[in-house]
């Protein structure tokens, strides 16, 4: 598998013009993430974490400042360009596991394979989702699994191209107590055997505890977490909407 790439964030921002005036959703972000380490973005809703992970995984360019993986700055790249990078250099899990119904567990795996032009991946695509505990249900459709078992297929899908980073957006929301442990188990687990790095937004303390290291967010800055992660930038207009 691919080794991890290093995350780095130059006083980042992002801001959207509304008919309201200008909302300031990341406000003068610098963060770095070692290649291979794993890290929890906290805090409440609408603090602007969901934007600051989309920014990280190159969803989306900053308004300003500059986001680097593996020393490639990729927030300038053309939208063609960032767009391969998400398809063969990062993968994506979501609260919601995004299944295709009309496919199998194995047919929404090689989905990413397809997408990154690999024609032999069927044997892979099976191992991971036998690895991941699903090795029984590789031709199941997404409706004959249970919502832990569809996030396992989720998480397969997000590793099976062997990325460098993955990025996860509330991997265990829509999961109860006991699911959200076992997804959060299997996806740590395969992130540690990969060596990728891994950048993960939730809400839960209980789930970013389980992650090397966190950070806070706040009115779209860094509240709390290591001095070299913490923004230095005015705060942003109260009552600002943010992800």
């Amino acid at each position: 598998m691919s080794a991890g790439a290093a995350v780095e964030l130059d006083r980042v921002s992002k801001r959207y013009e509304t008919p309201a005036g200008v909302i300031e959703a990341v406000d003068g972000v610098s963060l770095a993430v070692a290649p291979g380490a794993s890290l929890a973005i906290t805090g409440p809703s609408g603090c602007g974490k969901s934007t600051l992970l989309g920014l990280i995984g190159g969803l989306d360019p900053p308004t300003a400042g500059r986001v680097s993986l593996g020393g490639r700055e990729i927030s300038r790249l053309p939208e063609r360009e960032r767009d391969g990078v998400r398809r063969h250099e990062i993968g994506f899990v979501f609260q919601s596991d995004n299944l295709l119904p009309f496919l199998t567990a194995t047919e929404n795996v090689l989905v990413q394979c397809s997408l990154n032009g690999e024609a032999e991946a069927l044997d892979r695509s099976r191992a991971l989702l036998a690895q991941l505990g699903l090795a029984a249900e590789v031709d199941a459709y997404p409706d004959q699994l249970s919502g832990g078992q569809r996030q396992r297929v989720a998480v397969a899908r997000a590793l099976v191209h062997q990325p460098s980073l993955i990025v996860a957006d509330e991997p265990t929301g829509s999961l109860d107590a006991e699911t959200a442990t076992a997804a959060l188990d299997l996806l740590l687990e395969a992130q540690r055997a990969s060596g990728a790095t891994l950048v993960l937004v939730t809400h839960e303390p209980t789930v970013a505890g389980r992650l090397e290291r966190k950070i806070g967010m706040r009115d779209g800055r860094i509240a709390d977490g290591s001095a070299a992660a913490r923004a230095k930038a005015e705060p942003a207009t109260p009552g600002s909407p943010r992800a």
